[in-house]
């Protein structure tokens, strides 16, 4: 009898392996492990060698009161009255990221920012400049020269654009690590793999695919988490999690969204949105979904939606209404399509929509960013 139970264990993993092979993703790219993150690092420091693109003196007097700063404890002595008047020097802010199990030695990229009023950083060196991290210590020292990617619309000729601003720039490998970050990896029992999306059907999966290859391991807390019981040993959790991360997980269906962005009208749907029966009035547009049986009148629809766009509009009443005519698995993308072709605005647009979804009409979510 045990026997029997075992091998049907083993068919179902079987199945379960082959289905999650066709549709799967791996949990590294579902998960990340709790505790292992960047650390985000700061410092304030100057350029140099400014081709007369620097700071103000008098409009950012910091600037200068960091030269002298500087120069003193280079062993250079200046008035306190001397009114320097340079511009090929700017103040600037450093920022990089610190990453997990950085040793010391290591390089990393750092990217440099201008904080007073320099028309460009382009040909700037940076000088020395301490990284610092929220516990104000100092973990990496920044310097070098600093790349900055000046695009011109070179088509204009009388009055060149420039496509993108230079008062930011990056040095690749620019910051040196001084110091390392302790974490307590390898030294507890319990490791929390974090969902990317919280999903409780997701976070149960995982918990079984790993049981399945560690019996009795995993534990899924809630729709976020999934908490992995194991040794307190380094060799071990790194072994442990180089296999897990490499398991195959089925993912469910998708839940429906329409994401719509105002500032561009943009509007993104992961799958077909399906549509209910619904009248939406909106200012002198009316937008009346009803439903047909005949296949022929809906092919009719989309092909007079595609070649005639004046067909669409009806003047009653001195209101322009619009006739959409779908079957029960119709999507909304001939409604947006229809609707663009009025001349609709994204206001207008996201007005709809979400009248659609207090109605019932628009069976997906709905997010405006």
């Amino acid at each position: 009898m045990f026997k029997i139970i075992s091998l049907l264990k083993f068919i179902i993993c079987i199945l379960i392996s082959f289905y999650s092979f066709a549709h799967a993703e791996k949990i590294r790219d579902l998960t990340s492990i709790e505790g292992i993150r960047d650390n985000q690092l700061i410092g304030y420091g100057l350029i140099v060698g400014l081709d007369g693109t620097g700071d103000q003196s008098t409009q950012a007097p910091f600037t200068n009161q960091s030269l002298f700063n500087m120069l003193s404890q280079l062993g250079v002595t200046i008035p306190p009255d001397t009114n320097m008047h340079l511009k090929n020097v700017a103040a600037v802010i450093v920022t990089a990221k610190l990453p997990p199990f950085s040793h010391a030695g290591e390089k990393i990229d750092v990217v440099v920012s201008s904080m007073g009023n320099a028309k460009s950083l382009k040909g700037g060196t940076l000088l020395m400049t301490p990284l610092k991290g929220t516990d104000n210590q100092i973990y990496a020292i920044a310097q070098g020269n600093i790349l900055v990617s000046d695009v011109i619309d070179s088509q204009k000729k009388n009055n060149p654009i420039r496509l993108n601003q230079v008062n930011s720039g990056r040095i690749n490998h620019g910051a040196t690590i001084e110091k390392e970050i302790n974490t307590d990896f390898g030294k507890k029992k319990i490791i929390n793999l974090q969902l990317n999306q919280e999903d409780f059907s997701i976070a149960q999966k995982i918990s079984d695919m790993i049981n399945m290859k560690y019996p009795d391991t995993a534990t899924a807390i809630n729709s976020k988490t999934v908490q992995l019981n194991t040794y307190a040993n380094n060799t071990i959790q790194v072994h442990m999690l180089s296999n897990i991360q490499d398991i195959d997980i089925a993912m469910p269906e998708q839940e429906a969204k329409v994401i719509v962005n105002p500032r561009t009208g943009s509007i993104v749907m992961n799958k077909e949105v399906k549509l209910g029966t619904c009248i939406v009035a909106h200012k002198n547009l009316s937008v009346i979904i009803n439903k047909i049986i005949n296949q022929n009148d809906h092919l009719n629809f989309l092909r007079s939606l595609s070649n005639n766009k004046k067909n669409l509009l009806k003047n009653i009443n001195n209101k322009n209404y619009l006739e959409m005519e779908t079957l029960n698995s119709e999507s909304l993308n001939h409604i947006i399509r229809a609707l663009n072709s009025l001349g609709t605005k994204p206001d207008e647009l996201i007005s709809i929509l979400q009248s659609m979804k207090i109605a019932g009409c628009l069976h997906a979510k709905l997010e405006i960013i």
